[in-house]
């Protein structure tokens, strides 16, 4: 049985609290990292390889 996207576990971002603002949550699936928004987690998802979410990373925390 493979993990579809629905499958995944999803993990909010430290930045979003639950008085708010509402951030992105993430979710890591084979050969992919999900994100999405957390205010529309039924919404569109972008997903990314590891090596694109390696690179994006730095960029999304400011370092």
């Amino acid at each position: 049985m493979s993990l579809k996207p629905y499958d995944a576990k999803w993990i909010k971002s430290s930045y979003s609290t639950d008085e708010g603002p509402d951030c992105v949550e993430v979710a890591a699936i084979p050969d992919r990292i999900l994100i999405r928004d957390s205010k529309n987690p039924h919404g569109p998802r972008l997903a990314l390889t590891p090596t694109a979410w390696a690179t994006f990373l730095p960029y999304a925390s400011g370092h």
